[in-house]
């Protein structure tokens, strides 16, 4: 069996009020316009079984823009600024066969590059700039079995390619 994980950083985010905790930073226009475009395409492509979402404000109003209607989400407050020890450990006891994780980066970027045999030629791949999504297979039964550098590129997209 195989299962799939989109790995999703959150959209751009404001930085318009510099007494604002990070948690609570808002998207920005740019962001509130990347969400829906790669909100269409996982809804294309990949529609996810179930959703894991950082606690942070643009992480919820980037998952709320994605347009994911039926889709079962859970607010994670340890996906906030994960390292991706953490974002394998919470990946591994996921439920659903096609999953979706929201969060941050340094983790993400870094997390992306672990989990898979080889990276996806893009340019972009490296920086995993807000709302980038990557689509990863594991041949797996069950989320429990991933491993660092088990996964497979399937697809990796950022705003600027739509």
């Amino acid at each position: 069996m195989t299962r799939t994980l989109i790995l999703t950083r959150h959209a751009k985010s404001d930085w318009g009020t510099p007494a604002l905790p990070d948690h609570d930073r808002p998207l920005n226009a740019r962001g509130q316009a990347a969400a829906p475009e790669i909100g269409a395409q996982i809804a294309a492509r990949y529609m996810p079984d179930a959703a894991l979402v950082s606690s942070a404000r643009r992480a919820q109003e980037t998952w709320a823009g994605l347009g994911l209607t039926g889709v079962e989400m859970t607010t994670d407050p340890s996906l906030y600024l994960a390292a991706p020890d953490r974002l394998l450990e919470r990946l591994q006891r996921a439920e659903g066969a096609c999953v979706l994780m929201i969060g941050h980066n340094p983790g993400f970027a870094s997390f992306a590059r672990q989990v898979l045999v080889t990276p996806p030629v893009h340019p972009s791949f490296a920086k995993f700039p807000t709302c980038a999504t990557l689509v990863a297979a594991f041949d797996v039964d069950a989320w429990n079995e991933i491993r660092p550098g088990t996964g497979r590129a399937v697809d990796f997209v950022v705003p600027k390619d739509l």
